[in-house]
Formats: structure tokens, sequence, C-alpha cells
């Protein structure tokens, strides 16, 4: 009855070992599954962070995008200008002369009125310097003949 007992103690044992052992290996692989699991977390985290880096990168080509747009906008607003202001000066070359016409000729009118007037006085004075030149002739000739 002994030898039974201890060889039941014994097979008692042996169950506890391999329950034992059956336990450890269900907690390796609780920690194999655990590791599966971390490094899919890690493999999901690596892939969010390239999608925003992607996603940051378009941005930044967005970005470029808009100033390269706003540059060529602003260019040709100068091309614009420039030509406008090329405009402006031709139409100003063009009626140059008559401008200038104009103003000889309203010169012209407001010197008018004062050249007739001079020659007026210029006729006037001729017209004074007559008797005085036939009483000078006069005086002359009266003169000569004694």
């Amino acid at each position: 009855m002994l030898l039974l007992l201890l060889l039941l103690l014994l097979l008692l044992m042996l169950l506890l070992l391999l329950l034992l052992l059956l336990l450890l290996l269900l907690l390796l692989l609780l920690l194999l599954l655990l590791l599966l699991l971390l490094m899919l977390l890690q493999l999901l985290l690596l892939l969010l962070l390239l999608l925003l880096l992607q996603l940051l990168l378009l941005l930044l080509l967005l970005l470029l995008l808009l100033l390269l747009l706003l540059l060529l906008l602003l260019l040709l607003l100068l091309l614009l200008l420039l030509v406008l202001l090329l405009l402006l000066l031709l139409l100003l070359l063009l009626l140059l002369p008559l401008l200038l016409l104009l103003v000889l000729r309203l010169l012209l009118l407001l010197l008018l009125p004062l050249l007739l007037l001079q020659l007026l006085l210029l006729l006037l004075q001729q017209l004074l310097l007559l008797p005085l030149l036939v009483v000078l002739v006069l005086l002359l000739h009266c003169y000569c003949y004694n």
C-alpha cells in the first residue's frame, strides 16, 4: 500500500509538473502573442507616421505651388503695369505736338492784341513824325534858297 501511495504521489507530482509545464507554455505563448501585438502596433505607428509625413510633404508641395502661382500673378501684374505705362508714354508723345500747338495758339491769341496795339502805336508815331518831317524839309528848302 505504501508503494501505491508513493506511486500515486509520484503520479500527482508528475501531473503537477505537467500542469506547471503547460502553464509555462501558456505563459510563453501569451508573451509571444503580446510581443507580436506590440510589434504590430509598432508597425502601425510607423505606417501612420509615414502617412503623416507624406501628408505633410503634400501640403508643403501645395503651399510651394500656391506661392509660385502668386509670384507668377505678381509678375503678370507688373508686366501689365509696364505695358500700361508704355502706352501712356506713347499717348503722351503723340499728344505732345497737339498740346504744343494748342499752347502756341493760346499764346498767339493772347499776344495778338498786344502786337496790334504796338503796331498801331508805331503807325501813330510815324504819322506824328510826318508833319515834323514836312516842316523840316520846308525849313531846309527855305534855308537852301536863301
